[in-house]
């Protein structure tokens, strides 16, 4: 369930079994709500307060560090040797280095407890180097223009063998926030770098991890409002995993610059993962020019209940699926360019885009779930294989119920040998504008689907190769009309297709960018029974969209045909 104010909610994965379960609409439900408050709204609620990143330096308690040891006089906190337990509520101002010491909060559940870092470096060759055990929440205040640091050893000595715990070189027992002007370096060569086992909020500072395993992990959310984060991890990026309760295990981002270089998944959360903000770059699995194998994960954006998209500056290089859901994908706004190795969108339910800037700029298969739905947006896929690919999954020839369905937006796909338009059940078009530029050579054709292509509304243009009978147009069921168009001769990346009216009104004006033998066109501007001419060639003042040309005028071509509509579909050759 989405977690976000005055955004929808997603229902929960049990819904997205249950919708492919039972296949008896065509069309995807609407998992949503427009429930006022949220779960993650309490969770902030409950986690911070306004008082959570100030800090009275008269009342800071001090804590030096001073290479092998530790000096502080406060009651609160109890020094042996290089290590020091805070074991009540206050404010703790960190300075200095510890060569092999630790910081240990054991203030209990109910202290709020704060440590202020101002150049505080601590190393500790066999534990995490601050290890929170006890708090209602601690907080990490980085002052500014201060570089800390936090750097664990590859083996731990722990207290219950029994028990991996801790296993970052910053782990928290209770909720963690972190927040400031200063940086913080984190090297975890034990496990994870930062760990939280409740919630963790970071609202600022610069944040740099680098970990054997997870970078950053808040087990019951995560939840990033502001700073400026690196993640570099052999495992996942950014984690949050609690399985048990449905309210958790999500992660938000909110603003912020979160940059991640992971060789398994970059963002990645047991229920939802919520992008409404930020500048995101995520590279994973060695990038889109790699494969994954086996049972491995390399997912840039993965929600297990559903991944959102409302706003933020997405960039990434997956060498799995670049945005991806075992139940939904809602693209809602946002800027995104993906480069993956395999799908660049995949939903085991639904995906939904609603508006938005989407390049999915290389992947084998640029959309694909058994339900994808357009209804607003620009849409732009570059892909190997189908463009958008409706399926449940089994293959076959016969109506496995899959829809695509294109309600609006503006959407380009460029399939170089795979099908455009690809369902295994029926595509439903009903607005928008949609350029395809079919695959290079047959079997492979422009659209393919196993039940019907109802158009009723939109612009619609889709080029191919000569793939025989295996050419379809839309439906004849359809309330728009379409004309399917042969050439005798390859129609050429350097020459313009343009149909005009009568009256010399412009109907479409377009360039293939491979070529092409047919072109498939529906546009609400034909009409029954009304003539209309074929161009090649000339030259266009309009403006492009991958290929087609709106707006300016057009003039200099050759004329090649002249034909009347006489059906839903009309098939001509020139």
């Amino acid at each position: 369930m989405l977690r976000i104010k005055d955004y929808v909610l997603l229902v929960c994965l049990c819904c997205a079994a249950l919708f492919i379960a039972c296949n008896k609409s065509t069309e995807p439900e609407d998992k949503t709500t427009t429930s006022g408050a949220d779960t993650s709204t309490a969770n902030v609620s409950d986690h911070e307060d306004n008082d959570d990143y100030t800090w009275d330096v008269a009342s800071a308690i001090p804590v030096v560090l001073n290479g092998a040891s530790i000096t502080s006089n406060a009651s609160g906190v109890t020094v042996s040797g290089s290590k020091a337990t805070i074991n009540a509520a206050g404010v703790y101002k960190l300075s200095g280095s510890l060569t092999d010491g630790q910081i240990i909060v054991e203030a209990g559940t109910d202290a709020v407890v704060k440590l202020v870092m101002d150049g505080a470096n601590i190393t500790c060759s066999n534990s995490a180097p601050v290890y929170i055990k006890s708090s209602k929440k601690t907080i990490l205040i980085l002052v500014k223009n201060t570089s800390n640091s936090l750097t664990d050893g590859s083996t731990y000595v722990l207290e219950n063998s029994a028990v991996d715990e801790p296993n970052a070189a910053l782990y928290s027992k209770s909720d963690l926030s972190i927040a400031g002007e200063g940086s913080l370096t984190v090297t975890g060569k034990y496990n994870d770098g930062i760990a939280s086992i409740d919630g963790f909020i970071i609202n600022g500072g610069k944040i740099t991890v680098n970990s054997l395993d997870d970078g950053i992990r808040g087990k019951d959310y995560m939840i990033v409002k502001a700073g400026d984060i690196s993640v570099t991890a052999k495992g996942n990026g950014i984690k949050s995993d609690n399985a048990e309760d449905a309210s958790r295990g999500y992660v938000s981002i909110n603003d912020g610059t979160v940059t991640i270089t992971a060789t398994g998944d970059g963002i990645t959360a047991q229920t939802d993962a919520i992008i409404n903000g930020g500048t995101l770059n995520i590279t994973t699995g060695g990038g889109s020019g790699k494969t994954v194998s086996g049972t491995a994960s390399a997912k840039a954006l993965k929600g297990i209940v559903s991944t959102i998209i409302n706003g933020g500056v997405i960039t990434v290089s997956a060498a799995d699926d670049a945005i991806h859901s075992n139940g939904y994908v809602k693209i809602n706004g946002g800027t995104s360019s993906v480069s993956s190795g395999d799908d660049g969108i995949h939903a085991d339910a639904a995906v939904v885009i609603n508006g938005g800037q989407t390049d999915i700029t290389k992947s084998v298969e640029g959309v694909e779930g058994p339900a994808i739905t357009v209804n607003g947006g620009t849409l732009n896929i570059v892909s190997t294989d189908d463009g958008f690919n409706a399926t449940k999954g089994d293959g076959g020839e016969s109506n496995d119920g899959s829809t695509l369905t294109l309600n609006g937006g503006n959407v380009s796909v460029n399939s170089s040998n795979g099908d455009g338009l690809d369902s295994n059940g029926n595509i439903v078009m009903t607005g928008g504008t949609v350029v395809t530029h079919g695959p290079k050579s047959n079997p492979e054709v422009g659209t393919d689907y196993n039940g019907t292509f109802n158009i009723s509304g939109g612009l619609l243009v889709l080029t191919g190769p000569n793939s025989g009978n295996m050419i379809e147009a839309t439906s004849t069921s359809s309330s728009q009309y379409s004309v399917k168009a042969t050439s005798s001769s390859s129609l050429t990346t350097t020459n313009l297709f343009h149909v005009e009216d009568e009256s010399g009104n412009d109907i479409v004006t377009f360039k293939p960018v491979r070529n092409a033998y047919y072109i498939v066109l529906s546009s609400p501007n034909l009409k029954s029974g009304a003539t209309y001419s074929i161009y090649i060639g000339g030259s266009t003042t309009g403006t492009e969209f991958h290929g087609l040309y709106t707006g300016g005028s057009y003039s200099g071509g050759t004329l090649k045909k002249t034909f009347t509509v006489s059906g839903k579909v009309t098939s001509i050759s020139f």
